[in-house]
């Protein structure tokens, strides 16, 4: 194989829930630049959330962020975004409003929520940001730049019912996709981190065939099949591991430095 952009989720895949980026992990992610590799995150995450991650591998490239929904270089240059309407942000927290679901939107890269409580709470604590709790009505003061909302639940069969449910309300005009256990991440069609890796790849003049996915989650999918290879970490979903072309270990593991040097820099 030969690997010219190598693309990486966080949570559960290079980085354990809450935690910093691993020395081993670090040194992998240098090895494969020392080598003419460009290694890069593609994330549910917010930007402001995924940038200290890219700085601590000391990689300086654009990063596709919220799913997919914006690309953006370490420096802060903007290279695609995909918006939600502020019209159908709108009605999505009516509607979350009147289930009595807790909901969070990214307005202009800031999160906000109704108000804190256990669940934004370990969101920030996870993701080490800080939200604003500015009520149901405040919520629609910030519908500028939404790049997605996100529901957390108590369990991922509660998770999955929201998503069908959403999916039966909107129809075909949003794209409800689980990206954790209790994450029912709301972002507009055709917005995936399979999308994002087209449109990197495309910009970098790197061909499809030659870059690589990794990752543990199920909205993880749509890139794992997009990429020329694909990882699956050790302690990836079922459904990541049925579709990749390898399996490394788990997150806690290290998993992530092992691929790099055993399927990138073709190190045994």
């Amino acid at each position: 194989m030969s690997i010219k952009l190598f693309v990486t989720d966080l949570d559960g895949t290079l980085l354990p829930s809450g935690q910093r980026v691993s020395a081993e992990n670090i040194a992998a992610a240098q090895a494969a630049v020392k080598a003419g590799v460009t290694v890069t995150i593609a994330t549910g995450r917010m930007y402001k959330a995924a940038l200290p991650v890219a700085k601590a591998l000391g990689v300086d490239v654009p990063i596709i962020t919220y799913n997919g929904a914006l690309i953006k270089t370490v420096a802060g240059e903007v290279l695609y975004s995909n918006y939600l309407e502020p019209e159908l942000v709108c009605r999505v927290i009516d509607y979350c409003r009147k289930r009595e679901w807790y909901l969070q939107i990214y307005s202009q890269d800031e999160l906000y929520y109704a108000e804190e409580n256990q669940y934004a709470q370990a969101y920030e604590a996870d993701q080490h940001v800080k939200g604003h709790a500015v009520g149901w009505d405040g919520l629609k003061e910030h519908t500028e730049a939404v790049c997605k909302l996100l529901s957390i639940t108590d369990s991922s069969e509660e998770t999955d019912a929201r998503i069908a449910e959403l999916r039966t309300v909107f129809g075909d005009v949003l794209s409800p996709v689980r990206s954790k256990a209790q994450y029912a991440e709301i972002i507009n069609p055709g917005v995936s981190k399979a999308a994002g890796i087209r449109k990197l790849a495309e910009r970098l003049g790197i061909s499809i065939a030659d870059t690589m996915a990794i990752g543990d989650a199920e909205n993880d999918l749509p890139m794992l099949k997009a990429a020329g290879h694909s990882v699956a970490m050790g302690n990836a979903v079922a459904a990541v591991k049925k579709v990749c072309d390898y399996e490394t270990g788990t997150c806690q593991e290290n998993g992530w430095a092992a691929a790099v040097f055993r399927y990138v820099l073709d190190q045994k």
